[in-house]
């Protein structure tokens, strides 16, 4: 399994943002076989990490040209700057 750690300093999020980010984490679990989605936002910080099965579905992913879309807005208008850190998962623990 695989990870995306997305890690953002926001400029401004609107309206707009939350209608594109709802859709493309739909599309993600629909289309390309996202298993789980995480994001928080705590001051300027935004952190989103994804679950994958694999490398292809991540690059797949990142491909699509809705994703392409809203990855130029998000450069234009909701983020000062952003990371993106693709990580292999070696171990999972878990406690109930």
């Amino acid at each position: 399994m695989y990870a995306v750690i997305f890690k953002a300093k926001i400029a401004k999020l609107n309206d707009e943002y939350s209608k594109t980010a709802a859709k493309m984490r739909e599309l993600a679990f629909s289309k390309y076989g996202c298993l789980d989605f995480v994001a928080v936002c705590e001051g300027e910080q935004e952190v989103a990490i994804s679950y994958w099965p694999d490398e292809q579905s991540i690059l797949a992913w990142k491909k699509d040209p809705e994703h392409l879309l809203a990855q130029q807005l998000g450069q234009k208008n909701w983020y000062q700057s952003y990371s993106v850190e693709v990580v292999e998962i070696k171990r999972q623990y878990r406690s109930n």
